[in-house]
C-alpha cells in the first residue's frame, strides 16, 4: 500500500503543469526588480507564465523602503503572483537553526505587515555551509537545518519550504543522503519533510572539467519523482563569472547560457517539476523590457515558450 500511494503521488506530480520561479539579479541596490514594479505593463505576457517570483530576504530588507514594498505587495496580489524567498537556515552568522530563524523571523513579519503573502522559502545551501565554512560535521547540517525547518513549521505553518543544494562539488550520492537524512530528523521530530528539493548545478564544469553530467541530474529528478517531491532546478549563466574574467561577458551572454543550459537537460530527458530561472552574477542589467533583446522579463519569455509545457 504505501510503494502504491508513493507511486500515485510520483505519478500526480509528472502530470502537473511545471511551475515557473523567476528570481532577478539583485545589482545595482535592485535594480531590476525596480524596473519590473515601476514597469508592469513592460512584462505582461512574461508576468502571465510566472507563477513565483522570488527575491532573498535580507535584499527586499536592505534595497527597498515600506511604501515600494506595500505597493509592490498589493500589485502581485492582483497579478495573482505568489511570492517566495530566499533564505539561510544556517549560515556563518546564524550556525544554529533557531539563531538564523531568529534574524530572518522579523524580516518575515515586515513582509507579511506590508501585505506580501509568503507562499514559499528555498533554504541558501545549509550543507555547502556546515561543509565548506563551518567545517562541522554532517549531522550537525542535518539536526540544524531540521530545527529551523521546525521553527518555521510552527510559526509559518503554509509556508512550503524547499532546499537548496549544489551539483556536482557534492555527488548526486551526496544529494540523496540529505534529503533521506533530513526528512528522516524531520519525521523523528513529528516535523513534516521538504516540499521540494532545488538543485544548483555548476554545469560549465561538465566540459571544463569533465566532471558531472546533466544524466547523472536527471538521477536525482528521477529519485525525488520516485518519492512523491518535486524536483526544481535552477537555470542560470555557469558560464558567466568565467567569461566576465576573460572581458567577453555582457548580457547576451546570460541569454545565451541560460537557453543552453536548458537545451542539454532537455536532451537528456530532464523536465523539472519546478523551472528556476534564477540570476545571481549581476547579469542581465535590465530587468525590462519583455519585447527588449537580453533584458531579464525578455530572457524569462523566451525561455518559458520554448521550455515550459
Amino acid at each position: 500500500m504505501k510503494l502504491a500511494i508513493v507511486l500515485v503521488a510520483a505519478v500526480a506530480i509528472a502530470a502537473e503543469k511545471p511551475a515557473v520561479w523567476i528570481g532577478p539579479p539583485a545589482a545595482n541596490n535592485g535594480s531590476c526588480l525596480r524596473e519590473m514594479f515601476e514597469h508592469p505593463d513592460e512584462w505582461k505576457e512574461t508576468r502571465s507564465m510566472t507563477d513565483v517570483l522570488f527575491y532573498a530576504d535580507h535584499n527586499f530588507q536592505k534595497q527597498f523602503n515600506d511604501e515600494e514594498l506595500r505597493a509592490w505587495f498589493a500589485e502581485m496580489k492582483g497579478w495573482k503572483t505568489r511570492l517566495g524567498l530566499e533564505v539561510g537556515a544556517v549560515k556563518e552568522w546564524g550556525q544554529t537553526g533557531e539563531i538564523t530563524f531568529d534574524k530572518e523571523r522579523p524580516i518575515w513579519e515586515r513582509i507579511e505587515r506590508l501585505g506580501g503573502k509568503i507562499s514559499a522559502i528555498a533554504l541558501d545551501e545549509p550543507l555547502v555551509c556546515v561543509r565548506n565554512r563551518l567545517k562541522k560535521p554532517d549531522q550537525y547540517a542535518v539536526d540544524e537545518t531540521a530545527a529551523y525547518i521546525a521553527l518555521v513549521r510552527k510559526n509559518f505553518p503554509d509556508i512550503r519550504i524547499g532546499d537548496i543544494e549544489v551539483y556536482p562539488s557534492f555527488t548526486i550520492a551526496d544529494n540523496i543522503w540529505w534529503i533521506e537524512a533530513l526528512n528522516k530528523r524531520l519525521a523523528e521530530m513529528q516535523v513534516k519533510g521538504l516540499d521540494f528539493y532545488r538543485l544548483d548545478v555548476n554545469w560549465v564544469v561538465f566540459a571544463v572539467q569533465n566532471r558531472g553530467s546533466w544524466r547523472e541530474v536527471k538521477q536525482l529528478e528521477q529519485y525525488c519523482r520516485s518519492k512523491g517531491l518535486p524536483f526544481s532546478l535552477i537555470y542560470w549563466a555557469a558560464g558567466y563569472p568565467p567569461v566576465q574574467r576573460l572581458g567577453l561577458a555582457d548580457d547576451s551572454t546570460w541569454y545565451t547560457m541560460i537557453m543552453q543550459q536548458a537545451y542539454d537537460y532537455a536532451l537528456n530527458g530532464g523536465h523539472p517539476d519546478e523551472y528556476v530561472i534564477e540570476s545571481w552574477v549581476g547579469a542581465p542589467s535590465q530587468g525590462v523590457p519583455e519585447a527588449g533583446a537580453f533584458s531579464f522579463t525578455n530572457s524569462v519569455r523566451d525561455f518559458v515558450r520554448k521550455f515550459v509545457h
